[in-house]
């Protein structure tokens, strides 16, 4: 089985979703390697913000604000039930292609562990830390502690290396009519939508193993 997927580190249902579809996979009995395609919510973000996620959530708009309140405590509740950190109110929402560029390294250079170890660690930066995921020190960090090493890390964020390959994704997606993230394509052929509940995942993932054999 192949599975790719959409997904950008800023988003909190493709932090759920791919923790869903990981547990589902084992649930199943399939040893799968998900490849992660890029994409960004927000490609205009800023590197450097001073704005809170709340603002950023609510477009500024303070008629959204009770509104906004409730969907965040309604996504935070969702991680939480999944076993997952998430401490919503602390996001600083700001550019994640640097992340993705590093996710690229990882997934060109290193094992699909180390991939997955900084996947993961990115989606903490962002949900559970409170920090900036553009800020070069906290990526190398996150990169350094995921295994990967200092002078890799250094020849991607000196540089402009892996942008193009980020862009591609982001254009592939729109070539497939992706509207968001997340979004699986399993066998090139199926595809599942959005953090679907964790049955889903499992029932989907056992018909395609039926259909396929």
């Amino acid at each position: 089985m192949e599975i790719k997927y959409w997904s950008d580190i800023a988003c909190p249902f493709c932090y759920i979703a791919a923790n869903r579809i990981k547990k589902a996979l084992k649930e199943v009995n399939e040893n799968v390697e998900l490849e992660l395609k890029s994409f960004q919510l927000d490609p205009g973000a800023p590197k450097e913000t001073e704005e809170s996620y709340m603002n950023h959530f609510t477009h500024g708009n303070d008629a959204l604000v009770d509104q906004a309140k409730q969907q965040m405590e309604y996504i935070a509740n969702m991680a939480h039930e999944d076993g997952l950190e998430m401490d919503i109110n602390s996001v600083v929402p700001t550019n994640t292609m640097d992340a993705h560029r590093l996710i690229k390294l990882a997934h060109d250079t290193y094992s699909y562990d180390v991939e997955e170890k900084l996947i993961n660690r990115l989606y903490k930066v962002y949900f559970v830390d409170g920090t900036s995921i553009a800020d070069r020190k906290i990526l190398s960090e996150a990169a350094t502690e995921a295994g990967m090493k200092v002078d890799d890390i250094n020849k991607v964020l000196d540089t402009d290396k892996y942008q193009d390959e980020v862009l591609s994704d982001l254009t592939e997606a729109r070539q497939l009519g992706v509207q968001g993230a997340p979004f699986f394509v399993i066998n090139n052929k199926y595809a599942i939508s959005g953090a679907q509940p964790y049955s889903v995942f499992v029932n989907a993932l056992k018909q395609i193993q039926s259909e396929e054999v």
